[in-house]
């Protein structure tokens, strides 16, 4: 049986020199993780646009967090990014960094790490993924193309 542990242990292997965060997870892994460890904190920073028209992650609202990047409309820093952070989560806490593709994640998860949150992790693929040929997204990889528990819009 896989243990939070081994999870991590795994996010671990896939930080490289430039990565400054503990590591990277797949959609997969950071349901698993939640699943595992109910002290493991999903964060959510797509803007609450984003979450409203799109959808969200279904899970324990004890688990779930969310921190805009960014703000919506006009797409600017979120000033008070850090603050909210502490609002929601403990500077030891395990945090799982879930934006749309996989991009406002890594930074998140970079800028938590370098204010003294050690065990920030970025969720790869993101919400809904890369686009398809088509221009869609959900239909290559991310959190709805595994398959894992959502709420539509």
């Amino acid at each position: 049986m896989t243990t939070a542990a081994d999870i991590l242990n795994t996010a671990r292997s896939r930080v490289y020199e430039e990565t400054p965060y503990a590591g990277a997870v797949t959609p997969e892994e950071a349901y698993a993780l939640l699943q595992l460890d109910a002290a493991v904190k999903l964060v959510d920073v797509r803007t609450n646009a984003e979450r409203d028209w799109v959808g969200r992650v279904d899970i324990a609202d004890t688990q779930h967090g969310a921190v805009q990047w960014a703000t919506y409309p006009g797409g600017l820093p979120n000033p008070d990014f850090l603050a909210q952070l502490a609002s929601q989560a403990g500077k030891h806490d395990v945090l799982l960094f879930l934006c749309r593709s996989g991009v406002r994640s890594r930074h998140a998860a970079k800028l938590a790490t370098e204010n003294g949150y050690p065990h920030c992790y970025d969720i790869l693929e993101g919400f809904e993924g890369d686009k398809d040929a088509d221009g869609h997204r959900k239909q290559v990889a991310g959190w709805c193309k595994a398959g894992l528990p959502w709420l539509g819009a």
